[in-house]
């Protein structure tokens, strides 16, 4: 097939896609000419994929066990909220567990959300793409020339004028992976009491950090002293499974009660109930963690050799992946499929994102060896 009919296909799928990028399976199985080298489009920690693979294999492959996850229902919700309980410190009478944390988007946002919301802008399209048709949606924009950070204390000043009945915050936010300090999630919920529900969305926080010790971060314990807030997370990322679809949300209990009794109780599959099993072992903690931090220092160094590349310009991120704008008048879309068909990198064109021109693509950290390919491969374009 042709450049120029590949392109218009990828094209086709994209637009398809609607705000959301087309899989990698997606591409392929409609588009299999061409090899597709590395994904770093979609966003988690491959180190982290290698360390469930091999836990998979000694347990259940190796053992002849994986027949019983395909063949058994898995454990209710309930059941499978107190390994996280375990894992985290927090009540499992608190935690709702999803079918991946999309799912948990959308009960939130369906069962909660009401009236008024506020969302900030650029940021992950679900948060307003699934509010119900009479939820009024108001965007707090971030300023490209103060890097897309959030001024904290400006931002309290709008909720406190529009009064909102939900605000939603991404810690790191995608696409740029701008993070707000514990100390400054704290001065936003002490000043927003009265709002019915803060939802923060914790998916790459594995990947932030306030020390050189890279230790993890999490509000989740905040929810005993905010009844307001809820902390979603997505196991995905952080753990590089997002084939086994897993997160949970920890909340006030009076809504886990709620959303149990409203459909969802049987929702998570045998494999991420298992994943979830290990996810509470000490060797399993104590392994992934070493892969988590490997991974941070990889991507630090990933970044520095970004900003060496002229053409671009590359935002400050505390997540896996760096929000790039193109210089030159380069138009992402064009640029995307370009690098897709030359070099078989897949990144992600940011065309589509409310609060972002045409001009800016968004990039994944992967392994040491495939970062240098596509450092290699951003210099080499022309």
């Amino acid at each position: 097939m042709k450049k120029r009919d590949l392109k218009l296909k990828i094209k086709d799928l994209k637009e398809s896609s609607g705000t959301h990028s087309p899989s990698i399976d997606t591409l392929l199985s409609l588009i299999g000419d061409f090899k597709i080298k590395i994904d770093a489009c979609f966003l988690s920690n491959p180190y982290a994929t290698e360390l469930f693979l091999n836990y998979l294999d000694n347990d259940l492959v190796k053992t002849n066990q994986l027949k019983n996850i395909l063949e058994y229902y898995p454990p209710q919700n309930r059941d499978v909220a107190k390994y996280i309980s375990k894992a985290i410190g927090i009540n499992s009478k608190n935690i709702f567990v999803g079918n991946g944390a999309i799912e948990i988007i959308q009960a939130i946002l369906h069962n909660f959300v009401r009236s008024k919301v506020v969302v900030i802008l650029p940021t992950f399209s679900s948060y307003y793409e699934f509010l119900k048709e009479d939820t009024d949606v108001l965007f707090y924009t971030l300023d490209k020339n103060n890097n897309f950070t959030l001024d904290v204390k400006n931002y309290i000043s709008f909720i406190k004028t529009h009064r909102p009945n939900t605000l939603v915050l991404l810690n790191p936010n995608n696409p740029n992976g701008f993070y707000l300090t514990k100390s400054e999630i704290e001065e936003i919920l002490e000043n927003t009491k009265y709002v019915e529900n803060v939802i923060i969305d914790e998916s790459f926080i594995h990947f932030a950090y306030e020390n050189l010790d890279f230790s993890q971060i999490s509000s989740e314990y905040l929810i005993t002293k905010y009844e307001n807030l809820v902390i979603i997370k997505s196991m995905s990322k952080d753990f590089g499974i997002a084939g086994i679809r897993a997160g949970y949300a920890v909340m006030n209990s009076k809504r886990v009660d709620y959303l149990l009794k409203n459909g969802y109780l049987w929702n998570v599959s045998g494999l991420a109930n298992y994943f979830f099993k290990i996810y509470t072992e000490d060797d399993f903690t104590k392994k992934y963690d070493i892969a988590r931090k490997k991974y941070i220092l990889n991507t630090m160094l990933f970044f520095k050799e970004l900003e060496t590349i002229k053409y671009i310009h590359v935002y400050p991120s505390k997540a896996n992946f760096a929000l790039i704008e193109l210089k030159n008048n380069i138009k992402s879309f064009d640029y995307t499929i370009d690098l897709l068909l030359n070099s078989g990198i897949y990144v992600r064109d940011c065309s589509d994102k409310i609060g972002l021109n045409g001009s800016f693509i968004r990039v994944a950290s992967r392994t040491f060896e495939e970062n240098v390919q596509i450092i290699t491969a951003l210099k080499n374009y022309s």
